[in-house]
């Protein structure tokens, strides 16, 4: 466990294993640990890192909203932090996180190898209908009197231990993380405009192979078509990871490490 300080934020980042590197970065709110079933299927081939954003997991507060540009400039900064900075490195975005390494594929082509998306965010037409100033006000805001009333310390272990439980769920009792995630939450919609843009101005790296693993569980199929057509649309391939639900690393870690590794992965 390392604690590396960005722009004066100290960021929790794990490095596991040895081999070509790649680099897990998960959704929205969550942390270092949601991969944690897929690092020992990593390990034994890739040099595996992890990290939080800021506010998340155990790295220090966010002092700004997130933007696209700065989360995929993060990216190369902790693995430049770590000494990997020479490495191309194979990015995995899980969710939200999928906006983050594509868009850090697309900035930054020299230092890719592999683009695999897990359960990726999809925004076909991205919009935003509150001025993002209003909404960042606001959600410090709401933050604050949400803190000073000990709702995180109150509710946030319990929600995750029902949602997904782990024994880091401790983490949600901070207002910390709370906020971290509230923010990540309504800047969501700048982050999906901000890759529609980079979309047509910037292409993806030719050669860099791309995978998009989507997970199923039962039900509609609009989710599977909209993940395959995310596929077809950055000319990548298309699997899916069944029966799961979002957190796919979790339900699923041998197909997201198989994505990952390009081949079939059995779990220990």
């Amino acid at each position: 466990m390392t604690f590396l300080r960005i722009d004066g934020v100290p960021h929790h980042v794990e490095v596991t294993g040895s081999g070509p590197v790649c680099v897990l970065s998960a959704g929205l709110g969550l942390g270092w640990f949601d991969w944690d079933p897929v690092v020992p299927l990593l390990a034994p081939h890739r040099t595996v890192v992890r990290f939080d954003r800021p506010g998340l997991g155990l790295s220090g507060h966010a002092r700004v909203a997130p933007t696209l540009r700065g989360e995929a400039e993060r990216v190369l900064r902790v693995l430049d932090a770590v000494g990997l900075g020479g490495e191309r490195a194979t990015v995995v975005g899980h969710s939200l996180a999928g906006f983050h390494a594509e868009a850090f594929a697309r900035l930054y082509p020299e230092r890719t190898s592999g683009l695999v998306l897990v359960d990726s965010s999809v925004e076909e037409r991205p919009r935003v209908r509150v001025p993002r100033g209003a909404r960042v006000a606001g959600t410090r805001a709401c933050g604050a009197v949400l803190c000073a009333a000990g709702v995180p310390r109150a509710a946030g272990p319990v929600l995750r231990r029902l949602t997904a439980p782990s024994p880091w769920a401790g983490v949600y009792g901070t207002g910390r993380v709370w906020r971290a995630a509230l923010m990540e939450y309504v800047t969501y919609g700048d982050v999906a405009v901000e890759l529609a843009e980079l979309r047509r101005v910037v292409p993806l790296p030719g050669g860099v192979p791309v995978t998009v693993l989507a997970a199923y569980a039962r039900g509609s199929g609009e989710w599977l078509g909209r993940q395959r057509g995310l596929a077809s649309r950055l000319g990548g391939t298309f699997r899916v990871a069944a029966p799961a639900g979002h957190l796919v690393m979790r339900d699923r870690p041998a197909d997201v490490a198989a994505a990952i590794l390009g081949g079939d992965v059995s779990c220990p």
